[in-house]
């Protein structure tokens, strides 16, 4: 293996000093071109690297970023992954993410395990089991010891930090009202999510949309759950015993059951029902007929979140108001949802 070479050693082979090596591989200006670019061409051919450890230890920073995500299986998650890397990579940041698996104890663990010096900062969506329990002092205590935080999607008030979610009340009412405008009359409303702050909000917008449209809230039609085995029992006697016209699902798992479920039960989609998912994964897209979905916009809530932390960052010291970033969805119309008459 090639020996990497030290700024001793390579100012000492061209007769200079420490200082000068180190300007010229930083590019300072106070050193000229010519001799620039003869230091990094010999640190090239020695296999010069910089110690990054030293560096952070210099600078107090690590410049990495914790990331913990709550289920790396939802395709959600993956996508707001997908922008926080981009733009740690661009800012020169390194990513450690660790997954809570849905469980407080293992959030914690993620926590005490990167705040301890490994990490600059965090972003994180909390767990089910936090939020169940409503236990949050470990995101505080992070928050109290300088290391800042910023959450998206799944967040909560007890914590003052920067947060970054989706219109999760005005898109469910506005999913429920394109329903009501294409006509449907009995409309279901579908949900694993229910201990979710995201899924209550959500549940709060079609339940607004039905009292705006003066429509009788029937219970007989609405199902809740926290777990996907006790939803798939209650959908199933749902498509039994009542004929609806509209389905308006929370999530992944309650959308694209409901539209297996409902073709196998011979409903024709969209002629008989219409459906739309608080989905946006890529099954969706593949499913016979295709699932309209009201997208949420992964890659740009994780870019958002990932700019607000390094902002944070590298203006440590510096004052700066706590923001919360709104990105808006969008409704995707495939083949579950029938055209509006004046489209």
């Amino acid at each position: 293996m090639k020996e990497k070479a030290t700024l001793k050693q390579i100012a000492k082979q061209l007769g200079v000093s420490v200082s000068t090596v180190s300007k010229a591989l930083n590019n300072s200006p106070e050193i000229s071109d010519t001799t620039k670019a003869k230091i990094q061409e010999f640190a090239k051919l020695k296999n010069y690297k910089p110690n990054v450890t030293a560096l952070n230890l210099k600078n107090r920073q690590t410049k990495t970023i914790g990331v913990i995500l709550p289920n790396m299986l939802n395709s959600f998650f993956a996508k707001v992954f997908t922008g926080i890397e981009k733009v740690a990579e661009e800012k020169g940041y390194h990513i450690i993410t660790c997954i809570s698996n849905e469980s407080l104890e293992k959030e914690i663990n993620a926590m005490e395990l990167l705040s301890n010096g490994t990490v600059d900062g965090f972003i994180l969506s909390i767990s089910e089991q936090s939020q169940k329990e409503q236990y949050f002092e470990h995101f505080i205590d992070c928050i109290n010891d300088g290391v800042p935080i910023v959450m998206f999607d799944r967040v909560t008030d007890q914590v003052k930090c920067d947060k970054v979610i989706v219109d999760d009340l005005d898109s469910a009412f506005d999913a429920t009202q394109h329903l009501i405008n294409l006509g449907c009359k009995k409309i279901a409303l579908l949900s694993t999510i229910d201990n979710l702050s995201v899924g209550q909000l959500r549940a709060k917008g079609y339940y607004k949309a039905l009292e705006e449209n003066k429509y009788l809230i029937d219970e007989n039609l609405i199902i809740l759950t926290e777990a996907s085995d006790e939803f798939d029992t209650k959908l199933e006697a749902l498509i039994a015993t009542q004929k609806i016209d509209g389905i308006f699902a929370l999530d992944e798992h309650s959308s694209v059951s409901s539209l297996k479920l409902a073709l196998q039960n011979e409903y024709k989609i969209p002629e008989d029902l219409s459906i739309i998912g608080f989905a946006d994964g890529v099954w969706s897209r593949r499913l016979t007929p295709s699932l309209s979905t009201v997208s949420q916009h992964g890659p740009e809530i994780g870019e958002t979140a990932a700019r607000l932390l390094i902002e944070k960052l590298e203006n440590k010291g510096t004052e700066t108001a706590l923001e919360t970033t709104v990105i808006k969805t969008e409704l995707r119309q495939r083949g579950s949802t029938r055209k509006l008459l004046n489209q």
